[in-house]
């Protein structure tokens, strides 16, 4: 959500997020034999009637995080049901209470005192962050559900302060909190190359391991001249929208940068729609799921708006805490700790799965 953030692994794949299928139908809730010419788009466009291909990503991350970008023909692909289980007869959510009675009767740390680590995150980021979500959202539960995991049995208070660069510029260098949730992580390299910041993140703070992966890509209206962009440079001339408490370092990395094109960054994380449906703007540079969230919640559907069939980027998300915080590489091990084990009891990706389809129930 917020800044800039991980590993360096951010991707630029031409994926094809609203292309027709070039194979034989898929179906939701089955394996899928890869194609010549399948993309992920096109995939996600059958199974799911959708170009936001995130749920595919999300199970099968160990197969496509080092080559999302190119589909080799006769990889075997899950396709989750619709409401994130990976097959028709399990259920979402039960290897989370698995997990959490197996806590529940570990035995417990000594009784030296420990402070309640406080994380700090922000509402609007459906389905990643927000008070009105189940557990606060998705990025919320990963990160409070890790702390709770791999022995950590770690007090913890979340708290919403929605001036999200208020984040890295006071509240966590003062002090008042301990945790970020989220934010990109970047390659930090080169970290006097990058934004504002993204500098600041590289210089001044350490990031946990990464949490989620998520998908920038860029909507434009269905009959506006930069919807079958190619290369980036297709999209000179351009309005180009992200609200101002997004990362921009991958839009800088791909040279969408003035002159080619005019930055526009409102406040609001849900006005870069509002102006592209007016004309205000000529491209809307966002993470496919919240730009999915939005033509969801558009009463028309979202019927004019498309998402470029051949230009996106993963991008790794984390936590950050600060350099000089006391306490801090003890909560980054807890959490990474944490993180480890969900991923190897399933618990991680039952954590994504039902907090997606309870954005999807409540959005509905």
């Amino acid at each position: 959500m917020l800044g800039n953030k991980r590993l360096g692994w951010a991707v630029a794949i031409g994926l094809g997020l609203v292309m027709p299928s070039l194979a034989s139908a898929q179906e939701a809730c089955t394996t899928y034999t890869v194609k010549d010419g399948d993309t992920l788009g096109s995939i996600a466009q059958s199974a799911y009637g959708t170009f936001d291909y995130q749920l595919i990503f999300n199970a099968n991350r160990e197969i496509l995080a080092s080559g999302a970008n190119v589909l080799s023909a006769g990889t075997q692909l899950v396709l989750p049901c619709e409401d994130g289980r990976l097959t028709a007869d399990a259920e979402v959510g039960t290897i989370i209470q698995q997990e959490a009675d197996k806590a529940a009767a570990a035995p417990k740390k000594d009784g030296a005192y420990r402070p309640a680590v406080r994380v700090l995150t922000a509402n609007g980021w459906a389905a990643f962050t927000d008070e009105s979500l189940p557990g606060g959202g998705m990025f919320v539960r990963l990160v409070t559900t890790a702390l709770e995991r791999a022995g950590n049995d770690m007090a913890y208070k979340v708290s919403y302060v929605d001036d999200v660069v208020s984040h890295i510029d006071t509240l966590l260098p003062s002090g008042a909190f301990d945790v970020g949730i989220a934010w990109d992580i970047e390659d930090c390299t080169n970290a006097d190359l990058l934004p504002d910041l993204a500098r600041k993140l590289c210089l001044e703070f350490n990031f946990s391991d990464p949490i989620y992966e998520i998908v920038y890509g860029y909507a434009t209206m269905a009959d506006s001249k930069y919807a079958e962009a190619r290369s980036y440079d297709d999209f000179a001339g351009a309005r180009m929208c992200r609200p101002v408490g997004w990362a921009s370092s991958d839009l800088i990395r791909n040279g969408l940068v003035e002159p080619l094109v005019t930055w526009v960054r409102p406040e609001a994380f849900n006005e870069c729609y509002e102006k592209l449906q007016s004309g205000e703007v000529d491209v809307y540079a966002m993470d496919v799921e919240f730009i999915a969230g939005n033509l969801k919640e558009d009463p028309e559907g979202g019927k004019n708006v498309v998402v470029n069939s051949y230009l996106a980027e993963f991008m790794p998300q984390g936590f950050v805490v600060l350099k000089s915080n006391p306490r801090g590489r003890d909560y980054l091990d807890a959490v990474n700790a944490g993180l480890r084990e969900m991923r190897e009891s399933g618990e991680w990706y039952d954590v994504v799965a039902s907090s997606l389809a309870a954005y999807n129930n409540i959005a509905q």
